[in-house]
């Protein structure tokens, strides 16, 4: 498949969708940025990449990003986190969806990519989760994804070219919201949650680029569904520890009961909801951290993508020297 149009990625000013984007703008492709309207166009000038603000929850806003000739679409627009409630994530994370596959039905794309979470398969069942394997959502946030998945399925049967990714624990560059941001700048973490010996699964930003890029060019790939997960699964400990080496804070060396960091989060969790924002320490997020989360990648990989960090160890040792660089 070769794509000569617009290629439209929502969720562009999010930390996910501002690495596609920087991605796309270095193979010099025609890239059309949406995200919601906003003042500070800086970081999509400096790449010479087209910025249209819109909103999911606005269908008169969305229109006007399939002018010109779009003919890929990577949608990452989306709320994430497990802090708001199934009806505010609903007008985004499903209705949005309902939208914009119908203008990319209605304009003909070439290929629509749908980047999710692997959320939709809930709590871990003890064996790595694979794409064939059941959706079980267990938070409002990954019903969420799993009914905007289903979306996409409905389109597929409608004609819509599409591809639906499942990315893990995103970290990397300019990453501050989600369970990533353990692993991608400075923290106040002081202790390791449970026994820390319960077994991650991560991927970085860069990945997530690279994989649903490439996916984007197989016609084989449409109507399937893959997950991004690196090669490599740290025990939370280990990547506790890790983080805080490779960005120079003490390393936690006290475990803290889940029984006790549940209180904290709800505690956190209040505070949080009287100003209005999203705690660091999400209630719903700490449910994980009682068993593995091992995300299967093998579906990927023999789809030809070729992991830029496959390794944890590794590529916080690369997230070291870009974070020292900027100091």
């Amino acid at each position: 498949m070769e794509f000569n149009g617009i290629t439209l990625v929502t969720g562009a000013a999010g930390f996910m969708g501002s690495h596609l984007v920087e991605y796309l703008a270095k193979k010099g492709v025609r890239v059309r940025a949406t995200a919601r309207p906003r003042k500070d166009t800086s970081f999509f000038d400096r790449l010479g990449v087209e910025y249209i603000g819109a909103d999911l929850t606005k269908p008169e806003t969305l229109p006007p990003l399939f002018e010109g000739g779009v003919d890929r679409v990577f949608h990452l627009g989306a709320i994430c986190n497990f802090s708001t409630p199934y009806e505010k994530l609903y007008p985004t994370n499903v209705l949005g969806v309902e939208r914009i596959t119908a203008l990319a039905l209605e304009h003909g794309v070439k290929r629509y990519v749908h980047v999710g979470s692997t959320s939709v398969y809930g709590y871990y069942r003890g064996t790595p989760f694979k794409e064939e394997g059941p959706r079980d959502p267990a938070d409002s946030y990954g019903r969420s994804k799993r009914d905007g998945e289903d979306v996409i399925w409905r389109r597929i049967q409608e004609g819509l070219p599409a591809i639906i990714t499942r990315p893990c624990t995103v970290y990397g560059p300019r990453c501050n919201d989600g369970a990533g941001k353990a692993f991608s700048r400075p923290t106040a973490i002081d202790a390791i949650p449970g026994n820390g010996k319960q077994l991650l699964s991560n991927i970085r930003a860069e990945d997530v680029a690279g994989a649903v890029d490439h996916l984007s060019y197989l016609d084989s790939a449409v109507g399937q569904a893959y997950n991004i997960a690196e090669d490599y699964y740290p025990s939370l400990e280990e990547a506790l520890v890790l983080a805080s080496k490779t960005f120079g804070t003490k390393p936690p060396k006290l475990h803290l009961p889940l029984w006790l960091v549940k209180i904290a989060a709800k505690i956190d969790g209040a505070k949080a909801a009287r100003k209005g924002s999203i705690p660091d320490l999400e209630y719903d997020a700490v449910n994980y951290l009682y068993d593995d989360y091992v995300v299967d990648n093998a579906k990927l990989k023999a789809a030809g993508y070729t992991m830029l960090y496959p390794d944890f160890r590794e590529s916080m040792k690369q997230m070291g020297e870009w974070y020292r660089a900027r100091k």
